[in-house]
């Protein structure tokens, strides 16, 4: 990692088999440092896990590198035992914001999350979601009626908003995804390119006989009737991936897959 040596290592890992066999492994050759003492923290595991690391490291401003025991693996880099201080030392580093959320129900109580990935908006129950949409306190769409919505930012367009149609955007690019999920009305509707900057509100229309529920990465809140959602420069999550595989490179990749 441009050159600092990065010799305690914490390693973390899923409670997936492959992963468990790997953790054992890899402390038996390089050791288990504490996270107080740790440089680095390596996660094993899949794109969950990773996410679930950042999430729980968050406040110890030590950079993370995954290595995939999971499935998809986009914020992984490959696996292997030998020469891990040696890819540590050489690792090129990302550095993404979450977005924050804060969610208020029906009843009136509020909850806020962080989120690496996105905000995602779903209707609860067989009835379409009816979202007013404002974007730094001007409302821009009166009503969309569709099943969800979300808010993703870039490290996080391959992942859910990618699957909604959304676009790929670059890490460096400065914005963030609104994203329609099966929108019905407008039906034409496909979202919109936000700057980084941006507070967005979703409205819940017809909250009882249209409930809706409001996520941070994979934490849920139900019954929400409004959520708020902005990018949080106060939080930086340090990424490493191996020389020529890092996020700007797999975004691009990505799009011509």
């Amino acid at each position: 990692m441009a050159g600092k040596a990065l010799d305690n290592i914490r390693f973390v890992a899923s409670q997936a088999p492959e992963a468990q066999a790997s953790i054992a492994s890899l402390t038996a050759v390089y050791g288990q440092s504490d996270m107080d003492q740790a440089d680095v923290i390596v996660a094993l595991g899949g794109d969950g896990f990773m996410l679930s690391t950042l999430h729980d490291s968050r406040e110890l401003d030590l950079p993370v590198y995954g290595m995939n025991r999971g499935t998809v693996g986009f914020l992984m880099n490959d696996f292997e035992q030998d020469g891990l201080p040696e890819r540590l030392l050489a690792a090129e580093e990302a550095v993404i914001n979450p977005l924050i959320m804060t969610a208020t129900r029906r009843d009136g109580s509020t909850e806020t999350a962080l989120a690496i990935n996105e905000v995602s908006l779903l209707r609860a129950h067989a009835q379409a979601a009816k979202l007013r949409i404002s974007i730094d306190g001007r409302v821009r769409l009166d009503e969309l009626v569709c099943d969800g919505a979300l808010v993703a930012t870039p490290a996080g367009s391959t992942a859910y908003n990618y699957s909604a149609h959304g676009p790929i955007v670059p890490i460096g690019a400065g914005v963030l995804t609104l994203t329609a999920m099966a929108a019905f009305r407008p039906r034409r509707w496909r979202g919109a390119l936000l700057p980084k900057s941006a507070r967005v509100q979703f409205d819940v229309l017809e909250s009882e006989k249209r409930p809706v529920n409001a996520s941070a990465d994979s934490g849920e809140v139900q019954d929400v009737i409004s959520v708020e959602i902005a990018s949080e420069p106060k939080v930086a999550h340090r990424l490493l991936f191996d020389p020529g595989h890092g996020l700007e490179e797999r975004l691009i990749r990505e799009q011509f897959t």
